[in-house]
């Protein structure tokens, strides 16, 4: 199918079937199905046999034509009920970066007692994943979907597709739900953290050398954690990147001001204050975010870290 053609056919889909809330299982209706370039091929070699069965009258010519003829059908039929019935829940992923990948995991479930074997999930045109699906079982896809811009992030419509059992024929589906993830603005700027509390109380960073830092454990790399806090013998072995965490007795405490950045773009100064809530978390302040009609208090940890973040990457004037 020609792009243009394919897309007015895409979006005539989407209208009959808009954005869902809820998993969505794969009726009639829903599938679709046409022949694969094998398929094509496969096509154009039965008219050549039929034509030389009728050319030279050979009853076995026509008997080998219609019985590839019938294997074709067979395998059309069998495409199309591969799909049938199979639920497709909406994807979770966890919240990324503008400029990383977000990990979406789908699951099918089967209620059928017969396996389906080849299924697959593609994201525009990017390569399928294929799995197989158990006999009332269930199976989870991972798609990778690029984070372009902050804010929500939606995949869109999702292909459900087939092959089995031959590839000479493809049905499939779309699947569109209004679930997605969170994109947070890319951690960069080169401004140090704030040294004071504008408009606030207690102590800036001029006061970080104040009481003992404490060990706190460790926690999950994040882009614009300092090399130095890293736990470079624990990568050393495979794992993952972890960084260790500190915690000061005398907890200073920093604003985080949208006001102390002077720059006209409001992106920029969301990347800058991305940059600065990561660099408080990991050096383990309590720092609070200041902005346009949104003021969060200064506290600490995980929870408080997820707050701020989302409120930048939702962050609209």
């Amino acid at each position: 199918m020609g792009q243009g053609l394919r897309q007015r056919f895409e979006s005539w889909v989407m209208r009959r079937h808009p954005p869902a809330s809820e998993p969505v299982a794969l009726i009639r209706r829903r599938l679709y199905i046409l022949p694969t370039r094998y398929g094509y091929a496969f096509a154009a070699l039965l008219f050549l046999l039929f034509l030389w069965a009728v050319n030279y009258s050979n009853s076995m010519g026509f008997a080998f034509t219609f019985l590839l003829a019938a294997v074709a059908l067979n395998s059309m039929w069998r495409a199309h009920d591969n799909l049938l019935g199979l639920v497709i829940h909406p994807g979770v992923a966890e919240p990324v970066f503008v400029g990383q990948e977000a990990q979406f995991s789908y699951r099918l479930d089967h209620p059928g007692t017969a396996p389906r074997y080849g299924i697959a999930l593609q994201w525009q045109d990017r390569p399928p994943q294929y799995v197989d699906v158990p006999a009332q079982g269930s199976a989870t896809i991972t798609l990778s979907i690029p984070a372009e811009r902050r804010g929500r992030l939606q995949p869109g419509p999702i292909r459900v597709l087939t092959r089995f059992p031959l590839g000479l024929l493809q049905a499939w589906s779309w699947v569109n739900f209004e679930r997605g993830g969170l994109a947070y603005p890319r951690p960069r700027g080169r401004r140090p953290l704030p040294a004071s509390l504008p408009g606030g109380s207690g102590s800036g960073l001029g006061e970080q050398g104040l009481g003992s830092e404490d060990y706190a454990g460790f926690r999950s790399y994040a882009p614009g954690d300092s090399p130095r806090r890293i736990a470079w013998k624990a990568a050393t072995r495979g794992g993952p990147l972890l960084v260790k965490r500190f915690t000061d007795q005398a907890r200073p405490e920093l604003w985080l001001d949208w006001r102390l950045l002077g720059i006209d773009n409001v992106e920029p100064r969301l990347e800058q204050l991305c940059q600065w809530v990561l660099q408080a978390d990991s050096a383990g302040f309590q720092y609070g975010l200041w902005l346009p009609n949104l003021k969060i208090p200064p506290a600490i940890g995980v929870g408080h870290r997820r707050r701020c973040l989302e409120a930048l990457a939702l962050f609209r004037l």
